[in-house]
């Protein structure tokens, strides 16, 4: 009997040959700009793709955009696509029809990072163009006709508009509004009516102003009460929040406001996600009992808020863009809620029974959950794994709504990305101490995965820690080619989620204020010492990243502590004065609430230390920077140059705050491997890659 076996080869850690090249990293893939349902129940996605030759999209960065410096780089990403609305196959297996036409890109700049950028009525999507920044209408039966716009041309993209909803009882349609005529600083954000029925375009008219902040604008089924979410500076959405109800007038104006939560000063608490169910209930999403985001309901005739359940886990995300959608409500006989929530790194899919006070757990395939979108008896979940890319699932439960029975993949970003599956390297959720006794922190740790290679059992493999952006944000363990590019060659990767990370509620979220620069140094330190500790890596060859945000924490780790061999910073952030100077009105106050006064901001700037790296590091820049000046980059370099460490610098020419151009981001992971295999490895990569000159290191 013949026995077929497959050759595995013996080679160090970091020198594996591997199909996840950084042509494929690089590669183009689709990102997800939200989804919705047409009145035949048909699933509606905006769906950024690479830009396409002659796209609308010519104002690269409007406004004050380019102060995208907090937010994650998936984010930014969609600056540099355009945004084009997708009509869901009329069968299975038929093709999708684009909505959008190909001088338009949907997309808004409302509150800089966007989000819910446009919205269904029945045959009608209502959408802000990224061009000029105006709200159009466009028939979705009718596609041969050009979208009409909604709302007056301000001649340039100085109005945006984003979160709307449809006020079929006055024929109007209602949303927030961003307004920069006067200044980009600081310009004040409203809700305001934009008329149907005339011919004529007319200004919008103001129905809710006076905060700094507006969002969550949502109708009861009579358009009787508005619902809508409040907050003013210095505070930021997942600080504290206001949620307020409006009682709207026959001739459409509110003549009465009620705030339902947010107002007590004993409470601190941040409601979002509001929602009327057909029976005219309000819920919403809060933090108020035990510091995670439960679902709530207000009992209008006590103005009092209840608990609908509670749990500890997050039932919603920070809202860094609009549109954050958790949960839908369910056609049953039964009250019930389908929602998503994230406890212990991972995401699920439930079904609350309000009146049971009762939550299902649903068998679902996903391990990270966004968006829920609710069709005829079944649910749209967008969401991801391990091993499944980012993509949009069609679930259908039961008579009894116990559990899914059908899962359909409707839409994938990267499709391609499951023919590398057998090297996929899944990630391990770990705990580990940080500095302050007590308290742990989190971190998804992926070792190296190859068939076709296997290291000797004496040897540890290369880290690379990643430091994600933010900061008040949060790394997922799911499939991401940029990681599987170095745990398939044979590297260790390690994604911290540090203290002040969003995911594990209030208390650990506010671990970083006033501590940014201390509490996140601290955690990647020690996270690396514990994978050390545990015989999980060598402590010979531990390397660090990050870009932007990310990317500061790689810095103040290279400059004020001492655990790690080498670094890659990607227009990372070096000077707090800087930032808190360019910074835009929704971030205004951002790095005083992380950091604290001139006195911190200057201890804590790695742009003020200079003198004290000392390990090799690389950095990478784009030359039209805004939010990080070329000249920091500059300045770190030289600095490191003179005191004979090894250092190298690569500048972009028409890069900005993200790297966007493929052939760059190639170029930057190939380049930081091999920056590190050369000096700390030992070893030879197997990629054909043509290293960068390393200064104090080459002759």
């Amino acid at each position: 009997m013949a026995f077929s076996t497959v050759s595995v080869t013996a080679a160090p850690y970091g020198s594996w040959k591997s199909p996840i090249t950084g042509d494929v990293v690089s590669g183009a893939t689709k990102d997800l700009g939200g989804t919705a349902v047409d009145g035949r129940g048909r699933l509606i996605w905006l769906e950024f793709r690479p830009l396409e030759s002659g796209s609308a999209i010519k104002h690269k960065f409007a406004s004050s955009s380019e102060t995208l410096e907090l937010e994650e780089l998936e984010a930014f990403s969609s600056q540099a696509m355009r945004g084009v609305l997708v009509l869901e196959p009329e069968k299975t297996g038929g093709e999708a029809v684009d909505i959008t036409p190909k001088e338009f890109g949907v997309r808004t700049l409302a509150q800089e990072y966007g989000g819910a950028a446009f919205t269904v009525s029945g045959d009608v999507v209502f959408f802000a163009n990224y061009n000029d920044q105006r709200l159009y209408k466009q028939s979705i039966s009718s596609l041969d006709e050009p979208p009409l716009p909604l709302t007056p041309d301000y001649g340039g993209p100085v109005v945006s508009y984003a979160d709307g909803i449809l006020d079929a009882r006055f024929n109007r349609f209602l949303c927030v509004r961003e307004d920069r005529r006067e200044s980009s600083l600081n310009p004040p954000t409203t809700i305001v009516s934009i008329a149907l029925g005339s011919k004529d375009v007319q200004e919008p008219v103001v129905l809710v102003g006076g905060s700094d902040f507006y969002a969550y604008p949502r109708l009861d089924s009579k358009s009787e009460r508005i619902a809508w979410i409040q907050w003013n500076h210095p505070n930021m959405p997942w600080d504290k929040t206001e949620l307020w109800v409006g009682y709207i007038s026959e001739n459409g104006e509110i003549y009465k406001r009620v705030c339902v939560a947010g107002h007590d000063p004993s409470l601190v608490e941040s409601p979002t996600e509001p929602k009327w169910s057909s029976e005219g209930e309000l819920f919403f999403i809060t933090d108020r009992e035990n510091g995670f985001w439960n679902l709530h309901k207000w009992i209008e005739s006590e103005n009092k808020v209840v608990s609908v359940y509670s749990l500890e886990a997050e039932f919603t995300r920070p809202l860094w863009t609009f549109g954050v959608n958790s949960y839908e409500f369910v056609q049953s006989s039964k009250q019930l809620i389908a929602c998503s929530y994230r406890q212990h790194g991972k995401s699920y899919l439930g079904i609350v029974d309000v009146e049971g006070s009762k939550l299902t757990v649903i068998d679902f395939p996903c391990t990270d959950i966004n968006n829920i979108t609710s069709g005829n008896d079944f649910l749209y979940v967008e969401g991801a794994s391990e091993v499944l890319p980012s993509s949009v699932a069609k679930v259908t439960f039961d008579d009894d709504k116990s559990k899914a029975v059908d899962f359909n993949i409707i839409w994938s970003s990267s499709p391609d990305s499951l023919k590398y599956s057998s090297y996929i390297s899944k990630p391990e959720l770990i705990e580990f101490p940080t500095a302050v006794p007590g308290q742990n922190a989190y971190a998804y740790f992926y070792p190296p995965s190859n068939p076709d290679f296997q290291a000797s059992e004496e040897e540890k493999p290369p880290l690379l820690l990643k430091s994600h952006g933010g900061p008040t944000q949060e790394t997922r363990g799911i499939l991401n080619l940029s990681v599987q590019y170095w745990t398939s060659r044979g590297w260790a990767v390690v994604d911290v989620n540090y203290g002040g990370s969003t995911g594990y509620g209030r208390a650990y979220r506010e671990r970083l204020l006033r501590q940014w620069g201390i509490v996140d140094v601290n955690d990647c330190c020690s996270c690396a010492t514990y994978l050390v500790e545990s015989g999980k890596v060598d402590k010979e060859r531990l390397c660090i990243m990050g870009g932007s945000a990310g990317g500061y924490t790689t810095l103040a780790v290279l400059a004020f502590r001492n655990t790690f061999q080498a670094g890659a910073s990607l227009y990372g952030i070096a000077d707090f004065n800087l930032l808190r100077a360019e910074t835009h009105k929704f971030e205004s106050h951002y790095v005083e609430n992380l950091v604290g006064g001139d006195k911190e901001m200057y201890e804590r700037s790695p742009i003020n230390h200079v003198d004290d790296f000392s390990c090799p590091i690389i950095i990478f820049q784009g030359l039209e920077d805004k939010v990080v000046p070329p000249d920091q980059a500059e300045k770190i370099y030289q600095a490191v140059k003179e005191k004979g460490v090894p250092v190298a610098l690569v500048e972009y020419e028409g890069e900005q705050h993200g790297f966007r151009k493929a052939e760059n981001i190639k170029n930057t992971i190939e380049q930081e491997m091999v920056f590190f295999a050369r000096l700390i490895g030992h070893f030879d990569v197997a990629d054909d890659i043509t290293p960068i000159k390393i200064d104090n290191f080459d002759c």
